[in-house]
């Protein structure tokens, strides 16, 4: 068994917190129910304009787990145009 994480920086076109609740609300669930991952923010609750999202997968082999992360990321960089990723990070547990 294979778990994977993966840290996703944002910055976000946000001037308040509400927005960027709608935002990071709106991404997290689609990534949920499109990928099948476990996901939440992270950290810099208290920042409108940058988020920092973490996605957790588990499989049984090793490459579909890591591909999984990609497409995600990927998915989020096409999705979201106004939403721009500053930097990302999948680490292997």
């Amino acid at each position: 068994m294979f778990i994977f994480c993966s840290e996703i920086h944002l910055s976000l076109p946000a001037f308040s917190l509400k927005e960027k609740r709608g935002i990071v609300k709106s991404i997290l669930g689609r990534a949920r129910n499109r990928f099948n991952v476990s996901c939440a923010e992270v950290d810099r609750q208290d920042n409108c304009q940058v988020a920092v999202l973490g996605f957790v997968t588990v499989s049984p082999d090793k490459t579909i787990a890591r591909n999984t992360l990609d497409r995600l990321e990927d998915w989020i960089y096409d999705g979201w145009p106004d939403v721009e990723i500053t930097a990302s990070h999948v680490t292997e547990l």
